[in-house]
């Protein structure tokens, strides 16, 4: 029976397999290496050596004989020690005996058994299909040189503290004027006409600014226009008519809906003023501020007015 067939196979899931009376074969991890000379690499692998002081008797060899062939292990020790003696009888002859895929051996001048190993098998089973492979270096590369260059390169340059700080002082006041002149102005202020945050009171005074304009048209110098912006709404109330002789209203407000004019008198009377609501075409409802006797001291009322109730306008009835 071929003994060596059961040392191979145990050799790849143990580290030493013993031959009772012979010597013991021991793997020997060896990592991932390349070798420069020949530009090859080489995956991990498990190399056997010999130890002929390992020849006791450890049972995992004969017991595998034994286990595999349905021998019992007395047989299968016989048939070790059987194979022992024909192999020791071929060294002393000086014969070569290989073992095959793990090494041969031969006796030297001094009768010592010696053993040289398979390098082409590799019983790591981790390493399982890599095999050893050559991958010449790239050329032309050097990395000191990539090093090097990106060293001598020009630095960045920085702008200077002092650089910064002019344009700073330059550009800060240039860019705090530019914000101010939307609030300081009317540079950017709407042309539209509006007298509340409400969009529905807004409709309102748009539409009777329309009945407004289809009235007949009072002379330029009657009516001042100040700037418009929106305003809150106001708290209701109504007004007794003026004398009969002041005939230049401050109109702040035109609305469709009665109870938003009485919420703008309301706003107003709270102001100090003597609001009354007025009746204007399309069934309109017009809020006056003031009554005025000629249309100067309208105008010069009127400044004031709009300052709190933008939109006021004079009306001459």
């Amino acid at each position: 029976m071929d003994i060596t067939a059961f040392i191979r196979e145990l050799l790849f899931s143990h580290d030493c397999v013993i031959l009772p009376g012979f010597g013991g074969f021991v793997g020997n991890y060896t990592p991932a290496r390349i070798d420069k000379d020949t530009d090859t690499f080489y995956p991990p692998v498990k190399q056997i050596s010999f130890n002929r002081n390992l020849n006791h008797n450890d049972g995992l060899l004969v017991g595998r004989i034994s286990g595999s062939s349905g021998i019992n292990y007395g047989d299968a020790r016989n048939m070790v020690d059987e194979f022992v003696v024909s192999l020791r009888k071929k060294l002393e002859r000086g014969e070569k005996v290989n073992f095959d895929k793990i090494g041969t051996f031969t006796n030297n001048k001094e009768g010592n058994v010696q053993f040289e190993p398979d390098h082409d098998v590799n019983y790591n089973l981790g390493s399982y299909g890599l095999d050893s492979f050559r991958f010449s270096p790239l050329e032309g590369y050097d990395v000191r040189k990539r090093i090097t260059g990106n060293r001598d390169r020009n630095p960045v340059k920085r702008a200077s503290m002092k650089k910064i700080l002019w344009r700073a002082a330059v550009i800060i006041p240039i860019l705090a004027v530019l914000t101010a002149i939307p609030f300081t102005t009317d540079i950017f202020r709407s042309k539209v006409e509006a007298t509340t945050m409400n969009p529905l009171v807004a409709a309102e005074f748009e539409d009777n600014k329309k009945a407004v304009d289809e009235e007949e048209p009072v002379k330029a110098e009657e009516i001042i226009i100040a700037d418009m912006q929106n305003t809150p709404p106001v708290v209701e109330t109504s007004k007794h008519l003026l004398e009969e002789e002041m005939h230049f209203c401050l109109i702040t407000g035109s609305f469709k809906l009665k109870q938003n004019a009485y919420n703008q008198a309301d706003m107003l009377r709270n102001e100090g003023y003597d609001p009354e609501i007025l009746d204007a075409p399309n069934g309109f409802y017009r809020v006056s501020a003031i009554r005025c006797r000629d249309i100067l001291s309208a105008r010069n009322k009127a400044d004031s007015v709009s300052k709190k109730f933008p939109g006021t306008w004079v009306k001459k009835i």
